[in-house]
């Protein structure tokens, strides 16, 4: 499929052939669905800790006699029915992170891209550029082009000047394309890819 190339001041700059078998496919939600999932689980901190009654302060003195009180039977007051005491089945430090085979991550990258392509969110951008780094000067580019919450992606880095520039603007994210996944994708409206970042990313599937 062929792809119209802009350049950072709304001007046409060609046309560039994309791969079918990369922006082509009809995008299946169940996939994009289980990376969304996978991303979100693994980048949580599982840190959330609470102490058990072994780990709670007090004394380990059973609280009254086992009988002849009237009371429950009861040994030290760190229960978790006592106010004070330990939290039962509680959570502990753990990791969230869930399998996924390496094969469907590949394949939900490319089903995120195929989304976009057929959505007519994907913009293609001749290079980033930019003569200095001045917010100002990049938003009216942006405004031209139409992107108010974009993902853009660069080649093996990005432009020094424009990501300066873009960095304080609110819903445009800029990754270099070792850094694409399909969350930053899909929570963005459009996907901004430069040509580098078309080479690699069509290095990458090869």
């Amino acid at each position: 499929m062929k792809a119209d190339i802009t350049t950072l001041d709304a001007k046409k700059a060609g046309t560039i052939e994309l791969a079918d078998e990369v922006y082509g496919l009809k995008p299946r939600p169940d996939i994009l669905h289980r990376m969304v999932r996978y991303q979100l689980a693994k980048r949580q901190a599982g840190t959330h800790s609470v102490q058990d009654r072994s780990e709670v302060t007090g004394t380990q003195a059973k609280a009254h006699n086992q009988k002849g009180t009237g009371r429950a039977r009861r040994g030290n007051n760190k229960a978790p029915q006592l106010r004070g005491g330990g939290k039962a089945f509680g959570p502990k430090p753990r990791s969230h992170a869930i399998d996924l085979p390496k094969k469907v991550r590949a394949l939900a990258l490319k089903h995120a891209l195929s989304a976009k392509a057929s959505a007519n969110e994907l913009v293609i951008l001749d290079s980033t550029d930019a003569k200095d780094a001045k917010t100002k000067a990049l938003l009216g580019q942006l405004s031209k082009l139409g992107l108010t919450s974009a993902l853009i992606i660069d080649g093996a880095s990005v432009a020094e000047n424009f990501g300066k520039a873009a960095r304080n603007i609110p819903n445009i994210d800029v990754l270099p394309s070792a850094g694409i996944n399909v969350y930053d994708i899909l929570r963005r409206e459009k996907l901004v890819l430069t040509k580098a970042a078309v080479e690699a990313l069509e290095d990458r599937f090869k």
